[in-house]
């Protein structure tokens, strides 16, 4: 099982990944200590020529450890013809106790990734370096959860095991199975539909008026978060119904597949990338009155405020289309 080619790749562009950020986490940990921009000192040039190496390395990086996300899931999906009683990535992922937490890993990581991509390209705008030890004080953070989370990712697949019996995606998001899948697709239908569809409508709202007048930044990115979150679970709770036309198929994995014409992949990149904007928009508002960034930050918030809403609007209208274009309806 771990010759798989996906497996392999996945595998070893972890490896790659955990060197490149050790690399960059102890360079990182010597700016954040010895960083002094009014120095001359050669210690402070080697420390201003190595952090522009070290943002190119990050930033690609990065780049692969949010795509792998959704190599992962596709990898899980692939495999799941492997396992007895696997329908989907969500039989693949429960054929041991590392499966899902891979996953977790993976979101968390990749919306951080995100924002630490927006952070070094603002700082990469301002001709002091301002926002540099806040960009390597968040790398000491993301550095052992993608470490921690290689780790988990390799013990899930050392742990595949093809006569493993495991579970089907009807089962692990029914409505009667005690824990946490199984209480979000029980959660009742009409407060669900007017919960999205109302937060949805709340951000949109909120970031017309920031875009328009640059206020209410924080109350934006508040509410890009809780809406990436109320999302993703009206997603297992209503949504995927409409896809499926079955008032009790509740999984959020088959509609990655073919024949559902792979639109989970849409639902999920334009959901994540969402609560990245988002994100960022509240991560950039403490330099907001930075000298050298002052004029630069406001462009960009806007910026990442209009792709949010416009990624969210895009997520609405898949789903808006496909619950007015399917003769299905739920009671």
């Amino acid at each position: 099982m771990i010759q798989h080619p996906a497996i392999l790749a996945l595998s070893i562009a972890s490896l790659l990944t955990c060197f490149m950020l050790a690399y960059a986490a102890w360079y990182g940990t010597r700016i954040l200590e010895k960083w002094d921009l009014a120095s001359g000192s050669e210690l402070q040039l080697e420390l201003e020529r190595r952090t522009y190496l070290i943002s190119v390395i990050l930033s690609y990086t990065l780049i692969f450890q949010i795509l792998s996300l959704f190599l992962y899931i596709f990898t899980a999906d692939n495999l799941h013809t492997q396992f007895t009683g696997a329908m989907c990535a969500a039989g693949s992922l429960a054929v041991n106790s590392y499966g899902y937490p891979v996953l977790i890993m993976k979101i968390v990581n990749c919306l951080l990734a995100g924002v630490w991509l927006i952070i070094n390209h603002v700082d990469t705008h301002g001709y002091d370096y301002p926002l540099i030890k806040t960009k390597y004080g968040l790398l000491n953070v993301l550095a052992p959860l993608i470490l921690l989370e290689a780790v988990l990712q390799f013990a899930y697949f050392l742990n595949l095991k093809a006569d493993v019996i495991t579970s089907c995606c009807g089962s692990l998001f029914s409505t009667d199975k005690r824990s946490i899948a199984g209480e979000v697709a029980a959660l009742p239908n009409g407060p669900m539909q007017m919960a999205f569809f109302g937060m949805i409508a709340l951000t949109a709202i909120v970031g017309i008026v920031f875009y328009a007048k640059g206020k209410w930044g924080g109350i934006f990115s508040l509410l890009s978060s809780l809406t990436f979150v109320v999302s993703a679970a009206a997603l297992i709770s209503f949504i995927c119904l409409y896809f499926y036309e079955l008032p009790s198929h509740h999984c959020p994995f088959c509609i990655l597949q073919r024949e559902y014409s792979y639109v989970g992949y849409a639902l999920y990149a334009t959901l994540l990338g969402g609560a990245v904007c988002g994100l960022g928009v509240g991560a950039l508002k403490p330099f907001i009155t930075h000298p050298s960034l002052s004029r630069f930050i406001p462009l960009i918030q806007r910026r990442l405020a209009l792709v949010t809403l416009v990624l969210y609007l895009l997520f609405t209208l898949i789903v808006s289309w496909r619950m007015l274009s399917t003769s299905f309806t739920l009671g």
